[in-house]
């Protein structure tokens, strides 16, 4: 029974090894991660680069950046230490520099790339399965837990509006620049044929667009009525043609008895009434 027990705590997938760790000197029972060699196609674009990249397995909650970062630091100089939700290709980008709005926090089991500065850092670790656990909470690199971590985020939480603001402003100024420079190159790119003799076609030409109004909306509108009016073919056929003049027989009866009442309205008025 006791093998068995002790081939289940130190099995390793194939191609893993096992690395013991525990929160504190107190815990009897160990956690472990799972190690091995990270390893991408020649060529790909990333931050991990191959043979001197651990990537690291069932990385408990507790154990933050700082603590695999002092954990693998006696097994060569770490460079960085990238912990991400899942295993994935990961591009470099661009750096994000604030506090304020890169915030994304990871709940639960993780998973880890810690970069060595040289491929012998990878080996080193997968050597650390021969020794004792490594413990995660020391008396000089404590791992908070409990109200303390929670007073800790929330003082994290606050944000200082100062900086914030200055944070804020020196973004703008960067958009708007860049946005300046846009706008001058495809200035000076309008008109102008490519290699192959096209033109590209932007939003500013000799015509500015009309303004999104309900007053401009309706002028349009009452332009294509026009339009379609003039473009229209009148008495094209025989029907229109008989309609048309029957219509027009219609209007001139109307105004014909319209004018048969007025002026029977100006003789009655202009009769002589001497009392």
């Amino acid at each position: 029974m006791a093998a068995a027990k002790e081939r289940v705590v130190g099995a390793a997938p194939a191609g893993y090894t096992a690395l013991a760790v525990k929160f504190g000197e107190r815990q009897r029972s160990p956690h472990y991660l799972l190690v091995k060699e990270h390893q991408v196609r020649e060529g790909a674009g990333t931050t991990h680069p191959p043979r001197r990249t651990l990537f690291v397995l069932n990385v408990p909650p507790y154990c933050s950046p700082d603590s695999l970062f002092r954990l693998f630091s006696r097994c060569g100089h770490v460079q960085s230490v990238d912990v991400c939700e899942k295993p994935g290709p990961r591009e470099k980008k661009e750096k994000l520099t604030s506090k304020f709005f890169n915030r994304k926090t990871v709940t639960g089991f993780q998973v880890a790339y810690i970069v060595f500065r040289k491929p012998s850092g990878v080996q080193a670790a997968k050597a650390l399965s021969q020794e004792g656990p490594l413990l995660i909470s020391t008396e000089s690199h404590p791992v908070k837990t409990g109200i303390s971590k929670w007073i800790a985020n929330y003082a994290a939480s606050v944000v200082n509006q100062e900086e914030l603001k200055a944070e804020v402003d020196t973004y703008m100024q960067d958009y708007d620049k860049k946005i300046a420079e846009e706008e001058a190159k495809a200035a000076k790119e309008e008109g102008v044929p490519d290699e192959e003799g096209w033109v590209k076609v932007t939003r500013k030409g000799r015509k500015p667009g009309l303004p999104r109004t309900e007053a401009a909306n309706l002028r349009v509108l009452e332009k294509e009525k026009q339009k379609r009016a003039r473009k229209e073919l009148l008495n094209f056929y025989a029907w229109q043609h008989r309609e048309t003049k029957r219509e027009h027989i219609a209007q001139l009866r109307k105004k014909f008895e319209e004018d048969k009442q007025r002026i029977a309205l100006m003789r009655a008025q202009r009769k002589f009434r001497p009392y």
